[in-house]
């Protein structure tokens, strides 16, 4: 699946969420990352448009010129143009939503203790002068839907100030020189609206630097990390960083961020999260019990969440009355089986192979 790292997905409209246009870069990700598995393609370019906007292309040609003519302005916009097309927003979820194990809030809540106590540490302590540009630089690691990008507007909220996402697809583009440039413009929003800085999917801007680099994009990506570099050292601000994975984060970065890994929930915030994750008006039989529940491992937030939609799903298309127990745990058994088969296709330890190998014997036997 590293295909999906050079695939570049735009023209998502500006009044789209950004909760929105993620969720659907994500799945066109996955299917293009499956395209190209199965024809093993190394390039391709796929226009989705409606009949009408085709209908409007044969019948006016000057419109596609008009279109391209538009992008290609885009190269000549100043730094500060581009800043203009980033804004901050409230952010989604407060502190007090966080369910997380206590070491991670632990870690969090030391991050704040940093941000707020800034004033106090380079104004009234004087250590401006040796730090002009103090700033709070923050990588979250981990398993995905275990709480980081919950956890960058919770911080946010905290420490009252708005939040201006951003991805990593966004910053890279696919004109050559382009993505530093849009990385500089969004330090500069961040800066100019006094906003949290989280970017997401930044696996590719922190790990190591390319050596002697031969091809255009490889080139690209050197010039990104480089920039961020200089970003990181002139922002006066909060940023925060999310990613899968740290095993090849270049040295740059690893003395520039503070790194808090957000581990998988333990039992008592499985149950909470559970607790949280099944409505009042949900019908549930009375064998649902939340203790049961949380004592499946092995499963996130977003593994729970979805589980119970399923399960809601499943119930109602049978025209059951309820959801009982055995739907959820049911529920919660497939996702965790398909989340072990995406996994087995990678290149994998011998002891995760041997506890994979375990987990479906054991959920065979159960079925």
């Amino acid at each position: 699946m590293e295909a999906s790292k050079n695939i570049v997905i735009q023209g998502i409209p500006e009044n789209v969420s950004e909760d929105v246009a993620a969720l659907f870069r994500s799945r066109i990700l996955n299917a293009a990352n499956k395209f190209i598995d199965e024809t093993s393609l190394d390039k391709f370019s796929i226009t989705v448009t409606t009949a009408s906007e085709v209908r409007n292309i044969v019948e006016n040609p000057s419109a596609k010129t008009t279109e391209t003519n538009h992008q290609k302005q885009n190269h000549d916009l100043s730094v500060e143009e581009r800043a203009g097309k980033y804004k901050a927003v409230q952010p989604l979820f407060d502190f007090e939503q966080l369910v997380i194990t206590e070491q991670v809030k632990d870690d969090l809540l030391l991050a704040v203790d940093l941000i707020q106590l800034e004033s106090q540490v380079f104004d009234d302590w004087g250590l401006r002068q040796i730090e002009p540009f103090p700033r709070t630089a923050l990588n979250f690691y981990g398993l995905p839907g275990t709480g980081k990008t919950l956890s960058a507007h919770a911080i946010a909220s905290k420490i009252q100030r708005p939040i201006l996402a951003a991805s990593y697809a966004q910053i890279e583009s696919m004109y050559h020189g382009e993505g530093p440039k849009n990385l500089e413009a969004i330090f500069l929003a961040a800066e100019r609206d006094n906003a949290l800085l989280f970017i997401d999917e930044a696996d590719s801007l922190l790990s190591k630097r390319l050596t002697n680099v031969t091809q255009g994009s490889e080139q690209a990506i050197n010039s990104m990390r480089s920039q961020l570099l200089i970003c990181l050292e002139r922002f006066s601000g909060v940023v925060v960083f999310s990613t899968n994975l740290v095993e090849n984060y270049d040295k740059a970065f690893e003395t520039r961020v503070r790194h808090v890994r957000f581990l998988m929930p333990d039992f008592v915030c499985r149950k909470e999260i559970w607790k949280r994750h099944l409505p009042e008006k949900l019908p549930l039989a009375d064998d649902v019990i939340l203790e049961i529940l949380a004592e499946v491992e092995d499963v996130c937030g977003r593994d729970i969440k979805n589980a119970v939609i399923d399960a809601a799903m499943r119930v109602a298309r049978k025209g059951k009355r309820c959801v009982e127990l055995s739907d959820l745990l049911d529920s919660i058994d497939r996702i965790k089986s398909a989340r072990i088969n995406i996994t087995e296709s990678k290149n994998l330890s011998p002891q995760i192979r041997d506890k994979i190998s375990q987990q479906l014997k054991s959920a065979i036997a159960q079925k």
